[in-house]
């Protein structure tokens, strides 16, 4: 899910790499997943040599089995229920939220393709500012960041009224109430109270083609685990506002379980949203060609690590 983060001690890198998820699957398959703790802060750019063949499989080979295709459109809630991993003991669990129920789910009826394409063109003109001089990009309404060549600049502060000219109300308007069906949903589908469910940071719209990594925040394409990432997220959700294989090839999202690799194919106003331990291990696969536009919105049970939904200041 989220962009994340060396050498020439490269097959010691690798084999630490292997292990750890070697021991991740083997915790998971037995229902008692501790929790890989430093996990991405720890995984390294892939290689394809004999030392981490496993590995290069792993994260390279086809599929096991494809959720969701893109051609399919899902009027309700598609559900694929995964035993809870113990990530959450670790955290103040918070009744009416705090995952009793995990898995994850896929659904093309929240959001409709027109309100995704408004979506993607407040994307568009956004990243339009800066852009990463890699293959991924961010823009987060919240906090103001924007990927400018090998950094981040605050485009509230950096732009200053300009930025009016860029957004209008009614987008941000558009892009609150399509946050609230998309934690409504999630609420329904895992039998939560909605009003205890916070919007969480990081929430952002991405942009990823294929153009090389150049820093460690262009490599968006390493397996992780967004509890152990972030803390505070309890549920993940991306809505999608491009199309596989039309927009751009490869792109796809990719859950990596014990038995296999299970992927959802991204089509324009689809919304997939999981649980956010390790029971959810993920990663998303290269751009091959085009371009990949996306929403990430983020949600935890602790109101500590609440944000509010994004103003036109």
């Amino acid at each position: 899910m989220a962009p994340q983060r060396r050498g020439n001690a490269k097959n010691s890198d690798h084999s630490a790499i292997e292990r750890k998820i070697k021991r991740g699957h083997a915790q998971r398959q037995a229902s008692t997943w501790s929790g890989l703790r430093g996990y991405m802060l720890v995984l390294m750019p892939v290689v394809a040599c004999c030392s981490v063949g496993w590995l290069y499989l792993s994260l390279e080979s086809d599929v096991t089995e494809t959720l969701v295709r893109h051609g399919e459109v899902l009027q309700q809630p598609r559900v694929f229920g995964v035993p809870c991993s113990e990530d959450y003991n670790n955290y103040k669990r918070y009744p009416g939220c705090t995952p009793q129920r995990c898995g994850r789910a896929v659904t093309d009826s929240v959001v409709t393709r027109e309100e995704a394409q408004v979506l993607r063109r407040l994307a568009e003109r956004g990243l339009s500012l800066g852009g990463s001089e890699g293959g991924a990009s961010i823009l987060d309404l919240h906090s103001g960041a924007l990927s400018m060549g090998k950094q981040f600049v605050n485009i509230y502060r950096y732009f200053g009224e300009q930025i009016r000219g860029i957004f209008s109300e009614e987008d941000f308007h558009l892009y609150r109430e399509v946050r609230s069906r998309i934690q409504n949903v999630i609420a329904d589908t895992f039998g939560l109270d909605s009003s205890h469910m916070y919007l969480t940071k990081p929430t952002f719209f991405s942009r990823i083609n294929s153009t090389a990594a150049k820093t460690t925040h262009d490599e968006y394409w390493h397996p992780h685990i967004d509890k152990e990432t972030y803390g505070s997220f309890d549920y993940t959700s991306l809505l999608y506002l491009s199309d596989y294989e039309i927009d751009f090839g490869g792109g796809r999202f990719i859950f990596m379980d014990a038995d296999g690799n299970r992927t959802v194919e991204p089509r324009v106003a689809r919304v997939s949203f999981f649980s956010s331990g390790s029971e959810n291990l993920h990663r998303v696969e290269k751009v091959g060609w085009g371009t990949r536009y996306a929403i990430t919105v983020s949600f935890t049970c602790d109101p500590a690590h609440a944000i509010d939904d994004p103003a036109l200041l």
